[in-house]
């Protein structure tokens, strides 16, 4: 059965709360934290996405799943290691060399936070092959960052199964993540390629029922 990792990216500030706490009763798996600073994409979020962290911190005990779409990722590694996450993400498309890679991957399990790898559409999923044995997650974006609500690209899905062949031919303990147009009509598409656990926005956000809608995803 896949997880489920709720985005917060289109829920309005007055709602954020109603939000969080439907969500806890709905038990989604995660609280998907989109962080976005104007610059790796054009989109700024990060004031209201720590915002909305520190929010999920004092009032609930589902984990934080933390997805950096920025240039500078240091600095946004230290502002939410303070929330205490499960795993922060950061983009291949954002590092220099595999020794940065390193670096960042170092220093965030030295917090006790897992680490992810987030992957755009067009990069190919082999450029990111020699870091798999250092990390907990692989995130394939499904759509190009920077914006919910975009529809899924199917030629995606060829590079999950791609990166799930290469994960267990390989014997890796790494997950796939899925992340971007992800709706309950074509999230068995995505399972079925392979992923581990599913990021949803809208597709949840925007149901009456979280609950059924989560349940209807993880089947």
């Amino acid at each position: 059965m896949v997880e489920i990792s709720t985005s917060f990216l289109s829920v309005e500030k007055d709602k954020v709360m109603q939000a969080i706490y439907n969500l806890e009763v709905a038990k989604t798996d995660y609280y998907h934290i989109d962080v976005m600073d104007g610059k790796f994409v054009n989109a700024f979020t990060n004031e209201i996405m720590e915002e909305y962290s520190g929010y999920m911190k004092s009032v609930s005990t589902i984990p934080l799943d933390v997805h950096l779409m920025v240039n500078d990722i240091k600095k946004y590694v230290d502002i939410y290691l303070n929330y205490e996450p499960n795993i922060i993400t950061f983009h291949i498309e954002a590092i220099k060399n595999k020794d940065e890679a390193m670096q960042l991957i170092k220093y965030i399990k030295s917090n006790n936070c897992k680490v992810g790898l987030a992957i755009n559409p067009n990069t190919p999923i082999k450029k990111l092959y020699e870091l798999l044995p250092y990390i907990h997650l692989v995130l394939v974006m499904t759509v190009v960052p920077g914006e919910g609500g975009q529809p899924l690209i199917e030629s995606t899905i060829d590079k999950i199964k791609k990166l799930r062949a290469y994960i267990d031919d390989s014997n890796y303990d790494v997950y796939i993540e899925a992340d971007g147009g992800i709706k309950l009509e074509n999230c068995d598409l995505v399972k079925d390629a392979g992923a581990d656990i599913l990021v949803s926005g809208t597709g949840i956000i925007r149901q009456e029922n979280y609950a059924e809608a989560i349940k209807e995803m993880r089947k």
